[in-house]
């Protein structure tokens, strides 16, 4: 089992900076990789970025240069740090752990994006 605790989101207006966290309950070197996908209102959960257990990492095309993901090792967090933030980013993010051959999933916290 892994719980994920995510903090951070909120309300900015486009070209802004936010930053979300995840604290998982594990070692994150237990994890075989941690990531933080979204969702709008009416479409998919998408991708947004990982980061694997050996520190790789893996952005979606659409946020590629503008969103940084990191861990940090000693507190079992990852960090999305958001920056150029658009409208097209309004959605509810959630934080993602996979462990074995499970997949978990943080409550989500809503980043709004006004124009």
């Amino acid at each position: 089992q892994v719980q994920l605790v995510e903090s951070g989101g909120g309300l900015v207006q486009t070209g802004g900076s936010l930053r979300l966290s995840c604290a998982a309950s594990r070692t994150i070197f237990s994890l075989n990789s941690m990531g933080w996908y979204r969702q709008a209102p009416g479409k998919q959960r998408e991708l947004v970025a990982t980061i694997t257990n050996g520190a790789g990492t893996n952005y979606a095309d659409s946020v590629e240069g503008r969103f940084t993901i990191s861990r940090d090792t000693a507190k079992n967090t990852v960090s999305l740090q958001m920056s150029g933030l658009k409208p097209e980013d309004t959605a509810v993010y959630y934080c993602n752990a996979a462990f074995g051959s499970r997949w978990y999933w943080g409550q989500g916290t809503q980043v709004t994006v006004s124009s």
